[in-house]
């Protein structure tokens, strides 16, 4: 009996916490009309599809998925850089390994809003500002993601990578094919994490972006407002537009997202 209330409590706690998205979603499918009548239908009584249409095709919601998707592989390309670093701390002994370590860990407790205004002028000097390179650069590596991959690859057995160098292999060739195979629930982890973090990038792209052509979707779902009158279909099929993609990969990569932060060390 109790198994069976604790269960019936955990699926309203479920039911109440998927209402808003399935609200979004029946929203979005609604005609203009119909979003609009009291008392609200849960259900679209009928279904149309013309606001996604009008996204793509009168507004510029093309244009900011591709701006967003190039800034999220850009991050998948630091995934990469951070990977070798956590690597380099874990499983190499150099001098200095430990206070740059440390170096790294400090930079997690300065907040992003404190690094703007000098990161904004040093890629005004570069002149990569209003450039999409401009967005995705200083989001390329983070201090997270490092500590993280350094926690993982620590686990990893010295003695298999000690056989591969008697092998003869190089060290480019271990890292990418023995430790990355063997990191696959920390690389779900931080693939989520780096697309999360593209996909929901606001603020800097909205400070560096000065025109319109180089806007992300969360800047373009800001700005719907003011772009036409109040139509919540089309808000809600632009905020569905952003939330899918990243239920999508969290369902791909969710068997491997407990046994990743177990294994490297995060409660």
């Amino acid at each position: 009996m109790p198994r069976i209330l604790i269960g019936l409590v955990l699926a309203l706690g479920a039911a109440i916490t998927a209402f808003p998205f399935f609200w979004m979603i029946s929203t979005s499918l609604k005609p203009a009309s119909e979003s609009l009548q009291y008392p609200p239908t849960p259900f679209p009584q009928t279904v149309t599809f013309e606001y996604y249409v009008q996204l793509f095709t009168q507004l510029d919601f093309g244009r900011y998925t591709i701006n967003t998707v190039i800034i999220v592989l850009f991050g998948f390309v630091g995934m990469i850089l951070m990977a070798m670093a956590g690597y380099a701390f874990g499983k190499f002994q150099f001098r200095g390994r430990e206070p740059l370590f440390v170096l790294v860990l400090a930079t997690m407790m300065i907040p992003v809003q404190v690094t703007m205004i000098p990161t904004y002028l040093i890629l005004n000097g570069m002149k990569l500002t209003n450039t999409l390179i401009g967005i995705a650069l200083p989001t390329l590596v983070g201090g997270f993601g490092i500590f993280l991959f350094r926690q993982f690859m620590s686990t990893i057995p010295t003695e298999m990578l000690e056989a591969a160098r008697l092998d003869g292999a190089s060290e480019i060739r271990i890292f990418f094919q023995v430790v990355l195979p063997m990191s696959k629930p920390i690389l779900a982890v931080q693939t989520i994490l780096t697309f999360i973090a593209g996909w929901n990038s606001f603020l800097w792209p909205l400070i560096i972006a000065g025109e319109q052509k180089n806007y992300t979707l969360s800047v373009g779902l800001s700005l719907l407002n003011q772009q036409i009158a109040i139509n919540p279909p089309l808000q809600m099929a632009a905020a569905s537009l952003m939330v899918i993609p990243i239920l999508i990969i969290f369902v791909i990569f969710q068997r491997y997202i407990v046994q990743g932060f177990t294994l490297s060390g995060l409660k």
